[in-house]
């Protein structure tokens, strides 16, 4: 039964990719829309990260990940490399995870 779910997910997905190839250009071409479409990835990153980091089972915690989290927005802020950025992220939330201060 499962496989006849995925075989109407691919389906779907075949469909959606086709109905975006047959928008006319001139829509496409409306300020509005441009806006959007540059809006879309940086929300959806924004939430998949707040969704990662604060939450656990269905519920909101703050542990070592949100900790992390603020100490790549300070390095970003103070415009660090992206790869310096990423280390003191993953660096933050291991100490913390290692010392037991935030699980």
């Amino acid at each position: 039964m499962s496989w006849v779910w995925i075989g109407i997910a691919v389906a779907a997905c075949f469909c959606l990719k086709l109905v975006g190839l047959l928008v006319p250009e001139r829509a496409l071409s409306h300020p509005v829309i441009d806006r959007v479409a540059q809006a879309v990835p940086v929300a959806l990153l924004g939430a998949l990260i707040a969704i990662e980091t604060f939450t656990v089972h269905h519920r909101i915690v703050v542990d070592a990940r949100a900790i992390a989290l603020a100490v790549a927005g300070v390095a970003l802020w103070r415009r660090a490399p992206f790869l310096v950025v990423v280390v003191l992220a993953a660096a933050t939330a291991a100490v913390l995870r290692w010392s037991g201060l935030a699980g």
